[in-house]
């Protein structure tokens, strides 16, 4: 079914100047920046679309769906990215009970792990948001709250929480008979999702009982351009207003997309590629990426909206095709399988954080659940870092820490007086400790992973810059 003129007149709106730097376009000169802010009249336009999620426009499906795989057997022991978070220390004093978890993605498809997933909607199709033909939304879900299994040793960060799905971007969709010209405000330059209708997505996501938000999507400019995301902006402090947390992923390196000039240095005056809506802090959470062997992830984009860190790569999670029932760990692709990879997937691993703390600490606002998951995270020095932020997530010390009165954003350069993590012994005789670093990378303009199989033509060999090596 088509737009009515009314969401016509929204669309045009909201899109009159370009958000992502789109494949191929030149960049204009970078130019220092200060941090965005915020227009309130612009959340109109994300408050019309928020009731009834739909496409601004006829879309149908050009691509086959993606092919997720496990390579191996399950794993018998919790995998690394779990492994080093110490999950059951931190489950004696919380499980995320009570919290509603939105997860705004690719849709989530329903599986016998996620028992509690809840739908809300789809701004691609017509579904009601429980299908996920990119895979991507529900390896994210399965990071924040999928249930154990005696079949296998993964486990979500949360298994007591429930899920909100709400379908929100697919690189195996278009526009019907589009040209050759994205339009402006579009988040890919394949597939179909915008910024406008992830801000819609936002506000529903809050109206609908969200305590937390996780966003693994990232719409990139560069410094100095029109980032036309006013009412994303608007949309997450909506939230942050509303006493809801939102998690967004910092972005992967796209050496072919928008989103290609790494921020070296540090500090406001150094960005040149902007990253939305991470860079919406502190009304935002973002998260960057880190290695298992000690080095930060050479995809996760730097800036000084980063907020913390967890483990991006090696990513094991809950299979997405209809009536799958296991795991998966990489996707196949047109050159074999790939791992799963990336900062959407670091960011569920802090979603689930604060649903953990939210549980634990029913009567903290947002800034207070934020602030505490930032100031037991462990850096390899004091203050903030463009890079990881304040270093590597620690759930146990989120959850039990006696912290004192003074915020991190007033004291960035005090010793932290948390011991760092350990790492449980695993499979591996040789785990180490995170040392969380800055090396880094670019962004991706939607920090969405999934390489998908091309149905009539080979027109994209890797769909999504989060499985990259």
């Amino acid at each position: 079914m088509g737009p009515s003129a009314f969401r016509r007149g929204l669309l045009r709106t909201a899109c009159a100047a370009a958000v992502v730097g789109l494949v191929g376009a030149p960049a204009p000169p970078a130019s220092a920046i200060s941090p965005p802010g915020i227009d309130p009249g612009a959340l109109a336009i994300a408050q019309a679309l928020s009731g009834r999620p739909a496409p601004l426009e006829p879309t149908e499906q050009r691509d086959q769906c993606a092919e997720p795989a496990l390579t191996g057997s399950p794993p018998s022991e919790p995998p690394i990215a779990q492994r080093v978070l110490d999950l059951p220390s931190a489950w004696q004093f919380s499980r995320g009970a009570g919290q509603k978890v939105a997860v705004i993605d690719t849709g989530v498809q329903r599986h016998p792990r996620l028992a509690a997933l809840q739908p809300g909607g789809d701004y691609v199709s017509d579904t009601d948001g429980t299908v996920d033909c990119d895979g991507h939304g529900t390896l994210v879900a399965g990071i924040i709250a999928a249930q154990p299994s005696p079949a296998d040793a993964f486990t979500g960060v949360a298994p007591d929480a429930e899920i909100l799905t709400i379908r929100q971007l697919s690189l195996a969709y278009e526009k019907k008979d589009r040209g050759s010209d994205r339009p402006p405000g579009t988040i890919r330059a394949d597939g179909y999702g915008s910024v406008l209708t992830l801000a819609a997505a936002v506000v529903r996501a809050v109206d609908l009982g969200a305590t937390v938000i996780n966003i693994s999507e990232v719409a990139c400019s560069p410094a100095g351009s029109d980032t036309a995301d006013s009412s994303l902006g608007a949309a997450v402090k909506y939230a942050y207003d509303r006493n809801v947390v939102v998690v967004a992923a910092a972005g992967n390196v796209e050496s072919n997309g928008p989103c290609q000039k790494q921020n070296e240095g540090s500090g406001w005056g150094s960005v040149t590629t902007v990253a939305s809506p991470a860079w919406f802090s502190p009304y935002v959470l973002a998260v960057g990426s880190v290695d298992a062997d000690g080095k930060p992830s050479d995809l996760s984009l730097h800036g000084p909206w980063v907020a913390v860190a967890a483990i991006g790569r090696n990513i094991v999670s809950l299979d997405s095709k209809g009536g799958g029932v296991g795991l998966v760990n990489g996707v196949q692709t047109d050159e074999g399988i790939r791992p799963v990879d990336g900062t959407s997937f670091a960011a569920p691993y802090v979603a689930g954080l604060a649903a953990l703390v939210r549980s634990r600490f029913p009567n903290l606002d947002a800034r207070q659940v934020m602030e505490r998951i930032i100031r037991t995270s462990h850096a390899p020095g004091t203050g903030h870092d463009d890079a990881i932020g304040a270093g590597l997530i620690d759930p146990l010390a989120a959850l039990t820490a006696q912290l004192p009165d003074k915020p991190v954003s007033e004291g960035a350069d005090v010793e932290r007086a948390i011991a760092a993590p350990v790492i449980p012994p695993g499979p591996d005789p040789r785990p180490r400790r995170i040392a969380v670093i800055g090396s880094l990378t670019c962004l991706t303009a939607l920090a969405i992973g999934i390489a998908v199989v091309i149905p009539f033509r080979r027109r994209r060999r890797d769909i999504d810059a989060e499985f990259d090596p």
